[in-house]
């Protein structure tokens, strides 16, 4: 089974808050070895985390070798003071703390910096995010700053302007990338950025009834459309499902994943698709990891 290249092993798919309170007083190991068994169940030997506020992937890695997994994990991911991320994260005011935080995690020994950019999806409404990225300017240096550093950058971003910011400032790869289009899919075609393009969270929702229907299908009809077009162009595609995502268990949310990136592309491109994936996996293998921790 190919890696889950986009986890959250503080959520568990049901209710994110609820899982994160479990956690408030002190890191439930039991919690995290439920969720590395589904893994294990499901053949997958490589998780990148994203990271939480709570210590949860810090822990979690200290365990994923009795479960022959590598795992890799920011620690904690990066977001600005009064926009999205607190829930996974540690925030900045300036691009000064900004630095401090990224100094923070690599003495920590993350395995690599994530940044939260933009806002989540809003699946009410389709091409409406819960709040616009950061300034493309900003986001250039926050790459600059971690990659001065010696970090490789995940970036968590939905809409055009904050992606094509990232891409253009060398982020190794772009997380969710909602509402792209044509000409930052080429430039992500171009780039050496691995694209997760995170199709599980809409694509599990259908059915549910907790958003409307046909909402929640253009926005998976798009995404996929996307996914579509930046395969023929030869982009790097990464599988991640976003586990721990509402209706996104760990371990099968990444048989999930596989199944609608293969729908986008046809499933006569299956044998293409899982070179590309593969592909994908070693070069995050390969630049996501601490200098202490090189596989």
């Amino acid at each position: 089974m190919l890696g889950e290249c986009h986890a959250h092993l503080m959520m568990d798919g049901i209710n994110y808050k609820e899982a994160a309170v479990l956690h408030r007083d002190g890191v439930k190991e039991e919690v995290i070895r439920r969720h590395f068994q589904a893994w294990k169940d499901a053949g997958v030997t490589f998780v990148r985390d994203g990271g939480d506020a709570l210590g949860v992937s810090r822990r979690a890695r200290d365990l994923a070798e009795e479960y022959g997994i590598d795992y890799r994990t920011p620690l904690f991911a990066i977001h600005k003071k009064g926009h999205y991320g607190g829930i996974v994260g540690h925030a900045f005011g300036d691009l000064r703390e900004y630095r401090e935080l990224v100094l923070k995690a690599k003495r920590e020994g993350a395995d690599f910096i994530k940044i939260m950019i933009s806002g989540i999806m809003n699946f009410s409404a389709f091409g409406v995010l819960t709040e616009e990225g950061l300034d493309p300017e900003e986001i250039r240096e926050m790459i600059r700053i971690a990659h001065g550093e010696g970090m490789a950058v995940m970036a968590h971003g939905n809409g055009d302007r904050p992606a094509a910011a990232a891409l253009e400032a060398g982020v190794d790869s772009l997380e969710h990338g909602n509402y792209l289009s044509r000409d930052t899919l080429n430039l992500l075609a171009e780039s050496s950025a691995v694209w997760v393009p995170t199709l599980a969270p809409a694509g599990n929702l259908l059915g549910c009834g907790r958003f409307p229907e046909e909402e929640v299908k253009r926005i998976l009809e798009r995404q996929m459309g996307c996914v579509r077009y930046a395969f023929g162009q030869g982009a790097r595609l990464g599988l991640g499902s976003d586990a721990g995502a509402y209706r996104v268990p760990h371990g099968q949310g990444l048989l999930d994943e596989y199944g609608y990136m293969l729908q986008a592309v046809g499933q006569d491109q299956e044998e293409p698709l899982k070179q590309r994936l593969r592909g994908s996996e070693i070069r995050i293998r390969e630049i996501f990891h601490s200098s202490s921790r090189q596989k």
